[in-house]
């Protein structure tokens, strides 16, 4: 277990939002999905809550790790300096292709024996670096823009070990799986958890493999029933706006391949022909990458996704990756499809909460941006929109759905506390600008490129103590 026995911290007493039943939020929701497929497992889904005691002291533990991770870093370079300082007396030296360092010439002529010293003295130095540069493991999750897939900690085996032993029973238990999920899930597991958790796979084994090969069929059934129609007068704007909006998507070696070009193109295409209440607007297009990322990894091995060649997987596991990619985010999109209908009503109201909320939490920065008259919707419109993807790198969106797919109403509520804590995450830098151009650009650009699982997972953290604190008393965030 993550969380060690002890004192709990002190929290606000407040009963938890009931989740809607299944049946209610089907009657909301488009037809793409079929009622009564997995009526058992989603309603467990839907009545389950996540054990609020056990993620706030999650909460709370991450905060204090990541405090002592920060001065453990800082005693390293305090360490690496000293080092360094001792050395430049001593010799000097260049770095090599293989980490080792050569001496300089005067001292090409030393022992064997110095030789040994040299290397042990470059292991030590090494080992002392800090690992600031490459983002931490947190909950097993392999960094997407590493070269080599890391060894797992110790810990991060442990959690595997967890989610396999969870995954290997004839009937998942899918709160187990939800509270589990909710701090990260391990890269070899994802594939399986994400169908699980959205509603796309049944908790039962043995009927996973007719519901996908149901599913599967259904969805290319649909291919060929209107995807010759994308030229039509009635659809040709919108196949159109979708090829536009393909190349803008983020991340750009994954984009420029033509076979992941064409089977977006199709993904969103037959979404929009089949939701005619919303169509295709832009921003649904970012929904389907993690979806897409996240489920070729269940066939590939050591290479990283976004510098693997889509094209050479066999034809029939692209067409795979290509349905569970559309039904899991039609699944998303259910829940949050008033963010795409006309004027985007979901997201107006998003927006003015976010709004309200700040102004209760961090009353300084609300007025910063107020008296320099930024508009929430001038950058937070994007946020909502396409669900902070645009802010932060890949590997961090798909480390934040993980914890989304395992939150009651995740894309649709929790997000929003994500936001908050996100935006006052930059209070430092947002209040020593004094310029409304500045404000705007730096809040449409925030430099989150470098962040990976330990900034995601204390921004989670606090998310989740604003959520238990306003979720169930709204007039705490209304003027």
């Amino acid at each position: 277990s993550l969380i060690k026995p002890g004192s709990k911290p002190p929290t606000t007493p407040v009963k938890l939002k009931k989740v809607s039943t299944f049946q209610e939020f089907e009657s909301k929701t488009s037809d793409a999905w079929d009622l009564g497929d997995d009526d058992d497992e989603l309603l467990a889904i839907a009545a389950e809550n996540l054990n609020t005691e056990v993620v706030m002291e999650t909460a709370h533990k991450v905060i204090q790790n990541h405090s002592k991770l920060q001065e453990q870093h800082k005693f390293q370079e305090e360490h690496l300096q000293e080092e360094k300082q001792l050395e430049s007396a001593e010799l000097t030296s260049v770095a090599c292709g293989d980490n080792r360092l050569v001496k300089s010439v005067s001292e090409g002529h030393t022992s064997s024996s110095s030789d040994n010293a040299s290397e042990n003295s470059s292991m030590q130095r090494s080992q002392s670096l800090p690992q600031a540069s490459t983002p931490p493991l947190v909950s097993g999750m392999a960094d997407y823009n590493t070269s080599v897939t890391p060894a797992l900690t110790e810990r991060e085996a442990s959690r595997l070990d967890k989610f396999k032993q969870l995954l290997a029973g004839p009937n998942t238990d899918l709160e187990e799986l939800r509270k589990l999920s909710w701090s990260g899930i391990p890269k070899r597991v994802r594939p399986i958890a994400w169908k699980l958790l959205s509603g796309y796979l049944p908790a039962n084994v043995d009927r996973r493999d007719s519901t996908l090969k149901r599913k599967r069929k259904e969805y290319f059934a649909f291919v060929e029933q209107y995807y010759d129609s994308r030229n039509d007068e009635n659809h040709q704007d919108t196949y159109r706006q979708i090829h536009i909006d393909i190349p803008r998507m983020s991340p750009e070696v994954l984009r420029l391949q033509p076979k992941v070009t064409e089977i977006f193109e199709r993904i969103l295409f037959i979404w929009a022909i089949r939701h005619p209440a919303s169509g295709y607007v832009q921003g649904i297009n970012d929904l389907v990458t993690p979806f897409f990322v996240v489920f070729v990894c269940e066939y590939i091995e050591e290479e990283e996704v976004e510098n693997f060649d889509v094209s050479s997987l066999p034809e029939e596991v692209l067409q795979n990756i290509e349905a569970d990619s559309y039904w899991c985010m039609s699944k998303l999109l259910d829940g949050i499809q008033d963010n795409y209908t006309f004027a985007q009503p979901g997201i107006q109201k998003k927006v003015k909460m976010l709004e309200e909320l700040v102004s209760r939490i961090d009353e300084q920065v609300h007025r910063h941006l107020d008296q320099h008259e930024v508009k929430y919707l001038q950058f937070a419109f994007r946020w909502m929109n396409n669900l902070l993807m645009r802010e932060v790198p890949l590997r961090c969106t798909i480390r934040l759905w993980d914890t989304y797919q395992s939150e009651p109403e995740g894309f649709s509520h929790f997000h929003l506390y994500v936001c908050a804590a996100f935006l006052v995450r930059w209070r430092k830098e947002i209040l020593e600008e004094k310029d409304f151009q500045e404000l705007l650009i730096f809040l449409q650009n925030l430099p989150t490129v470098h962040w990976g699982n330990e900034e995601i997972s204390v921004l989670l953290a606090e998310a989740y103590r604003l959520k238990f604190a306003f979720a169930d008393a709204p007039n705490h965030y209304k003027k």
